[in-house]
């Protein structure tokens, strides 16, 4: 069972409060971390997939937060979290470095964590890296080509290659055309709960894509993930899947190769690939009873 003791940090120095949230900045080598914190309970990281900020999730952040002290944050590279050199890459070891510095920052005590899709990827490093740090990881759909045999992670890093070079040549729309595919995501049958406003396509969410696309996808065609020392990590690690997420496609593979390493069972999740923002009560309930399992 998670320890229901309340980690509540004190406010860290430079931060601001609204009447609901507190936010950040924290200098890390290179960049300028964006972060907020909402909610009171044991403290739960979120790292979000795709070219998702610290907003991402804010319908199931509304969810959580009375259970739960919840942790977002901008990716370097993504919204308000700005790279000293803009044209500067990015690796996973960076971006676990990152969680781990903002972590250092926030609380002395081991956390929570829901690793969405590159979320996940980024949480296996921190696992790997400092497991003091994370109690549980809830990796939904990762995309780590290194958990696969040789020949399955060479296909789906030419496939990220081959959205790169479609992002390049054909624009946004195309290669979200095909990121959709990839993840097996069906965007003519959108499937979500009632309510829910969607989130338009601003400028900033065009750059974060691009960012996304250019910078995070060679993250993780060139990952150096220790998936041995993973196998080993004393982090209790949740692969978990969307229920309506093809068998077939490449995010699923990934959480069933997760499974088979820690040998535990795949847990189902509402929604597809992104439940996290189509299903948040839903969504909510089931990461409430895997963290508690």
């Amino acid at each position: 069972m998670v320890d229901r003791d309340p980690a509540v940090p004190a406010r860290p120095e430079g931060m601001s409060m609204t009447a609901t949230t507190t936010t950040g900045l924290l200098r890390v080598p290179g960049a300028t971390l964006y972060h907020e914190v909402r909610g009171t309970g044991p403290m739960l990281l979120i790292s979000q997939s795709g070219e998702g900020d610290a907003g991402r999730s804010t319908d199931l952040v509304g969810q959580l937060a009375d259970d739960y002290t919840v942790v977002t944050y901008d990716r370097r590279g993504l919204s308000r979290s700005t790279l000293d050199d803009p044209a500067q890459g990015v690796t996973l070891a960076q971006h676990a470095d990152d969680v781990h510095r903002l972590l250092a920052e926030l609380t002395d005590r081991p956390v929570l964590m829901l690793g969405c899709s590159l979320g996940a990827s980024i949480g296996f490093h921190l696992a790997v890296r400092h497991p003091e740090q994370i109690s549980t990881l809830v990796a939904h759909e990762p995309v780590s080509p290194r958990l696969l045999p040789a020949e399955q992670r060479a296909h789906h890093e030419r496939e990220l290659e081959e959205i790169q070079h479609i992002h390049r040549r054909d624009g946004l729309p195309a290669a979200l055309a095909m990121i959709a595919d990839v993840l097996g995501i069906d965007r003519s049958n959108p499937d979500a709960e009632p309510g829910l406003t969607p989130q338009p396509m601003t400028p900033q969410r065009v750059r974060n894509f691009a960012f996304f696309i250019e910078h995070d996808f060679t993250a993780v065609i060139r990952d150096t993930l220790d998936v041995a020392a993973l196998k080993e990590t004393p982090t209790r690690i949740v692969p978990a899947v969307g229920r309506t997420t093809p068998h077939t496609v490449f995010d699923r593979t990934c959480a069933t190769a997760l499974a088979d390493l820690h040998g535990t069972r795949l847990r189902e999740f509402p929604g597809g690939h992104n439940g996290n923002t189509t299903h948040p009560r839903a969504y909510a309930t089931a990461l409430r009873a895997a963290l508690n399992a």
